[in-house]
């Protein structure tokens, strides 16, 4: 095994103003300015894909799929350790652009790098499981059900954690046989798919078999609608999601949707207010609040809810915000001005509608304070909209059930955090929420390489990605029978 860190991860020579398009090329859709939102600066250029760009890869990709599927599993398995062995290396070589060009503090990126490393290695674990079924049949028969791939899944990733939100689809997708056409974030590509590709490329992944090509809504749409790609991946809002389910569908695609959320914690009279308020921030400002399972909403109970907010907004307002890449901070800045001002009016807008403003609301550049709102009600944007910034909503109730009714007052279904000392009550809520993560005694932000993640109405279409889900979503099933004789029919 090389012990070199890859060149297009260490040096960005090997791709600047280019894309993964058949080797490291220039696009048509000429180049793209990736601004560093700390400091408003140009990091570096990418290549920016259009249509042509997509429909080139996308056929590329279909002429290569067969080949790959048919190279052995092992190999294939070999493949993804290795490129996971690469990127645990390539690690000081890889964060300092990472934080620079996503805004992340540095143990965000730590935990992003795992979570994607271990994303190829399970990928790898799920080729020496059982790929089918053996079937019901009769005696002279065998039916076999068998898992096959797709062809090509077109990946759709979003900016807030970039590597795992392309690694979840991309490894998997490889793993089983399929080839791939990423198209990260522009705003984060070099987190979102160049630090990936690199590493599967010195891990021997064969070319044609990924493409990374960074573009606007024209290459999204021509990505889902192009014919020779199968399925789509998309993680995003819940907005964008709805197109993306429309083009996929009148295509007859498998599309799965991973979108957004209006998570809560729900804090009971039990809960220790100072471990519940570190659980809350943690939930609530990790990285600016742009995550889809941050906490927007806190529900409290009645009576512990005065000492609560206090504990919440003194944490809100110590909390260290400032650029990552040079200071020691908590928070960073949010990805762009349009981001920041969406923000802002939706606190501006609470407070004018009768919320109390108890720490936060104001900002300087790209960085926005730990904002914490109280006296928020139904009808309200920060009670009923993802802010997707670092801004939560305090809401009280008195019973169980009234705190399962408003954690289910939305049209959003990703995770839920019940903190209490009651297992038993925590296990009446949990079996109520509907949600498709349920974290009792913990906040609302988490994911694992090997569970199934996903959300339930507005925060995705029912799919999921990691462990056995994977199967599902990344393949399709095959009936097979066989017998010895070919059966003589009456016509």
């Amino acid at each position: 095994m090389t012990t070199t860190v890859p060149s297009a991860i260490a040096d960005s020579r090997a791709w600047e103003g280019k894309a993964l398009s058949h080797g490291w090329s220039e696009t048509a859709g000429g180049r793209h300015d990736v601004i560093e939102p700390a400091t408003g600066k140009v990091l570096h250029t990418v290549g920016l894909a259009n249509p042509q760009d997509i429909a080139e890869a996308a056929k590329r990709a279909k002429a290569a799929q067969p080949k790959w599927e048919a190279t052995p599993f092992e190999e294939r398995a070999a493949i993804l350790r290795r490129a996971a062995d690469i990127l645990e290396r390539s690690g000081d070589a890889m964060k300092p652009r990472f934080i620079r060009e996503t805004g992340s503090v540095p143990p965000k990126v730590d935990f992003e790098l795992g979570l994607g490393i271990g994303m190829l290695r399970e990928a790898a674990a799920l080729l020496t499981q059982p790929h089918g079924l053996l079937l019901p049949s009769t005696a002279n028969r065998m039916s076999i059900g068998r898992r096959v791939p797709h062809g090509v899944v077109g990946v759709i990733a979003p900016f807030n954690a970039p590597m795992a939100l392309s690694t979840r689809a991309v490894a998997p997708a490889l793993a089983l046989g399929n080839t791939v056409v990423l198209k990260p974030d522009p705003q984060t590509t070099y987190a979102g798919g160049y630090v990936l590709a690199a590493a599967l490329l010195e891990a021997g992944l064969p070319e044609d078999c990924l493409y990374v090509l960074p573009g606007g809504v024209d290459a999204g749409e021509a990505l889902v609608t192009d014919p020779n790609v199968s399925m789509i991946s998309f993680t995003g809002s819940t907005n964008a999601g709805r197109r993306v389910g429309e083009l996929a569908s009148r295509h007859l695609k498998r599309v799965t949707l991973e979108l957004g959320g209006k998570n809560s914690i729900i804090v009971f009279d039990d809960a220790d207010l100072d471990v519940a308020a570190s659980n809350v921030a943690w939930g609530c400002y990790l990285h600016q609040g742009q995550i889809c399972m941050t906490t927007g909403r806190v529900l409290v109970q009645k009576s512990i809810a005065e000492e609560f907010i206090k504990r919440l907004a003194e944490k809100a307002e110590h909390l260290p915000v400032g650029d990552p890449a040079t200071a020691h901070v908590a928070l960073g800045p949010v990805i762009n001005q349009r981001q920041l001002q969406r923000i802002d009016s939706i606190v501006k807008d609470t407070v004018a509608a009768g919320a109390t403003l108890r720490a936060g609301g104001s900002y300087e550049g790209l960085f926005y304070r730990p904002t914490v709102l109280t006296d928020v009600k139904p009808g309200m944007r920060a009670y009923d909209e993802e802010v997707f910034g670092p801004v939560t909503s305090i809401v009280t109730f008195e019973t169980e059930d009234e705190a399962i009714a408003l954690n289910n007052d939305t049209e959003y279904g990703l995770s839920c955090g019940v903190l209490t000392k009651s297992l038993e009550r925590a296990m009446y809520v949990a079996h109520r929420v509907k949600t498709g993560k349920v974290h009792i005694n913990d906040q609302t932000v988490g994911d694992e390489p090997w569970v199934p993640f996903g959300g339930m109405g507005a925060s995705g279409n029912g799919g999921r990605h990691g462990g056995p889900a994977n199967w599902e979503e990344f393949t399709q099933w095959q009936w097979i029978t066989i017998q010895d004789k070919a059966t003589a029919y009456p016509f």
